[in-house]
């Protein structure tokens, strides 16, 4: 038997959770370091996936198929296509910097009730959160991948409510309210969303007879499993609404702004830069392939909602006090990019999407942890507390500014690539919408230079004349997300290489061509 990489690579952060939360609490720094080491170790497997991944081999590679509950016919059924393995990528290398920027930020605390927060708790939610969405990224069985969909919820529901962020205008009492608020709307929002993609799942198996993703593909495509048409639908609307809960998409994501803002900056970006994927990815791998011609019908609808995401996000953000809250909503309007491209139905938008998950992810990773520095700093949210850091603190400003500017898809920098693939990709089938979306792109200019502006210029304020510049600790996580962010938005061949053979396959799914253009051709 050949070694089970891919569970492996799940494994190993899930014993290393199990492990750091054994290490006694008097010696919090070498929980620190071994939660570190683990998530390191995670982005070595990660590595050999990549290496090992054919993008034009087989659909589904590395797979492992064992029976798990026989009598309901579930298997632990695992196989990645080259949108899996990007995201695995993603998610293992974003895991240590958000362990390296969360540092002290679950060191032990005494307040007048004496309430102290345990730092290996931190530590091990966080590899808990990265084995679930590992292992998300890698079942082909959609009763394990139901399974883990939900079960991620737990560590980031005491992520948010206990490990919050405590810098609030009104004090401890007020955070700490905060926090439970923002941390309980995250449980219930995702649960419900949770509940009806469980009836779904139910449904799919009486109708095909089977969990297992290749087993229902190959069945509907040889002609044994035939779905009736109002059947799909209601079973595509339960996968989709859980989905469209998780990614989020307007109306269901305002639990964002509130877990994000409520959170510690790292635990913002596990939020929006890893966890937030698995609904998207999602979308790609079950919506399309288990129910292409509901996805097929569902598509107007959900390309309208994609585009009030867009402009509703960054008409918000430009309105925004509060920093964090800034970059959620900014994160809500990138989040409904990403579903127009995929619901565009052509490979340029579904490879755009795919790119703007990998690169949102790193992008919006270097503004939050950025801001999370800076927020440490001052000890405050609101961005009228800010002025004049570029002249005591420049490193920071113009880190900051080139997290700013990767958010706003200025050409050169990664996610200017992905979201021009998605904008061609929906002008070639839907020009009308592909015109209103685009207006996202002028909003999203507008909140980050006045971000920027109100922050970083203008007169020093007296309680940022102090302010210290990054440190080393800060740069090794800085530096190497703004590299990527350059290196990606000159030559992003390495990921659209991986990615685009899986799309071809999901169009085909669909049964969907590129739109030819409507061009004569040269005489």
């Amino acid at each position: 038997m050949s070694f089970p990489l891919l569970t492996a690579t799940a494994a190993l952060p899930a014993i290393g959770a199990i492990a750091t939360a054994a290490v006694p609490a008097a010696r919090r720094n070498a929980a620190k370091s071994l939660a570190l080491l683990v998530s390191l170790a995670t982005l070595a497997l990660a590595v050999v996936v990549l290496v090992r991944f054919d993008p034009d081999g087989d659909r589904y590679q590395l797979t492992e198929s064992h029976s798990w509950i026989k009598d309901f016919g579930v298997r632990y059924e695992l196989g990645v296509d080259g949108i899996a393995v990007a995201l695995i990528a993603l998610t293992t290398l974003l895991i240590p910097f958000i362990i390296l920027a969360g540092w002290n930020d679950a060191d032990p605390l005494e307040t007048g009730s004496r309430r102290w927060r345990p730092t290996q708790g931190f530590f091990a939610l966080i590899l808990a959160v990265e084995a679930m969405v590992i292992i998300s990224f890698e079942a082909t069985d959609v009763f394990l991948f139901y399974i883990f969909f939900e079960a991620m919820l737990i560590p980031m529901y005491f992520l948010i409510g206990g490990f919050g962020d405590r810098a609030h205008e009104h004090g401890e009492q007020a955070a700490s309210t905060q926090r439970t608020y923002a941390a309980v709307k995250f449980l219930l929002y995702n649960l419900v969303g949770g509940l009806i993609m469980l009836a779904a799942v139910i449904g799919l198996y009486v109708v095909a007879g089977s969990f297992s993703l290749t087993e229902i593909a190959a069945a509907r495509a040889n002609g044994s499993l035939d779905m009736a048409t109002n059947t799909e639908r209601w079973l595509f609307l339960g996968f989709f609404f859980a989905f469209a809960v998780k990614a989020p998409l307007w109306p269901l994501h305002t639990w964002l702004p509130n877990a994000m803002g409520e959170s510690t900056a790292p635990v913002a970006v596990l939020i929006t830069a890893v966890v937030d994927k698995v609904g998207t990815f999602a979308m790609l791998r079950f919506c399309l392939q288990l129910f292409p011609e509901a996805s097929k019908w569902a598509t107007p609808v959900i390309l309208v909602l994609a585009v009030v995401s867009i402009v509703y996000g960054a008409l918000l953000a430009v309105g925004q006090r509060d920093l964090k809250r800034l970059v959620a909503y900014a994160s809500i309007s990138h989040f409904g990019f990403i579903i127009l491209g995929i619901f565009a139905m052509t490979s340029q938008g579904q490879s755009g999407a795919t790119l703007y998950m990998v690169n949102h992810g790193i992008s919006t990773a270097a503004l939050m942890l950025v801001a999370g520095f800076l927020i440490s700093r001052r000890g405050s949210r609101l961005i009228a507390d800010y002025g004049g850091v570029q002249k005591v603190a420049p490193v920071l400003a113009g880190t900051f500014l080139i997290g700013g500017l990767a958010t706003l898809s200025l050409p050169g920098l990664a996610p200017f690539v992905s979201e021009f693939l998605v904008l061609v990709g929906t002008f070639s089938r839907y020009p009308v919408i592909g015109v209103i979306a685009t207006s996202g792109i002028v909003l999203a200019a507008l909140y980050t230079l006045v971000l920027y502006q109100r922050t970083m210029t203008g007169p020093v304020k007296p309680e940022v004349s102090a302010m210290p510049d990054l440190r080393a600790r800060e740069l090794v996580v800085v530096a190497p997300l703004i590299a990527l962010l350059i290196i990606l938005g000159v030559y992003p061949k390495p990921v659209t290489d991986i990615v685009d053979p899986a799309v071809k396959q999901t169009l085909s799914d669909v049964q969907k061509k590129d739109p030819q253009p409507e061009v004569e051709a040269a005489k």
